[in-house]
C-alpha cells in the first residue's frame, strides 16, 4: 500500500504555494509548479479611472457612483477560484490524497465556496491563518497540531 500524499496549501488571496508530505519522519517539500502569485494592488490602482457621475433626481447636482462590489475582494476571489480549479484537477489526477489548508480568513471563506466536493472530502484540516510569509521550516511547527510529520 502506497503512503498517502498530503498537500499543504498556504494562501492569502494574492499568493499561494503548496508543500507536500509523504510519510512520518520526512521533510516537507515544495510541490513543483504549485506556487502562484497575483500582483497586490490597492483599490486606487484597480480603479484607476475616475468613478462615474450620476445626477441626483430633481437637482442639478452630481455625485460619484460607488462600485457595487469591492474590487480588491473580487480580484482575490478570482485568484482563489483559479487555485480551487487547479486543486480539483490535481486531485482528479491522483497527485494528492489529503489536504491541509492554511489561509487568511477571506481566502478561506472563498475556498470553502469554490472547492469541489471531492477536494473538500480530502481536507483533513483548515486553519484560518496567513502563513504565506513564513519559511517552510516554520510551517512544520504549525502542522504538529494537525498531523504527524
Amino acid at each position: 500500500m502506497k503512503p498517502a500524499t498530503t498537500w499543504i496549501l498556504i494562501t492569502n488571496g494574492a499568493r499561494a504555494r503548496v508543500l507536500g508530505h509523504k510519510t512520518i519522519g520526512t521533510k516537507l517539500y515544495e510541490v513543483e509548479g504549485m506556487e502562484f502569485s497575483d500582483d497586490v494592488l490597492s483599490i486606487s490602482q484597480i480603479m484607476a479611472d475616475k468613478a462615474g457621475r450620476a445626477f441626483i433626481s430633481m437637482s442639478p447636482a452630481r455625485s460619484a457612483m460607488q462600485p457595487k462590489t469591492d474590487p480588491v475582494a473580487k480580484r482575490e476571489a478570482d485568484f482563489i477560484r483559479l487555485i480551487a480549479y487547479i486543486l480539483d484537477e490535481k486531485y482528479r489526477n491522483n497527485c494528492f490524497d489529503r489536504l491541509v489548508i492554511f489561509a487568511s480568513k477571506r481566502a478561506m471563506g472563498d475556498l470553502r465556496k469554490m472547492l469541489s466536493e471531492d477536494v473538500k472530502g480530502a481536507i483533513i484540516a483548515e486553519i484560518s491563518k496567513d502563513l504565506t510569509n513564513v519559511p517552510d521550516k516554520e510551517i512544520e511547527k504549525h502542522l504538529k497540531n494537525v498531523m504527524l510529520i
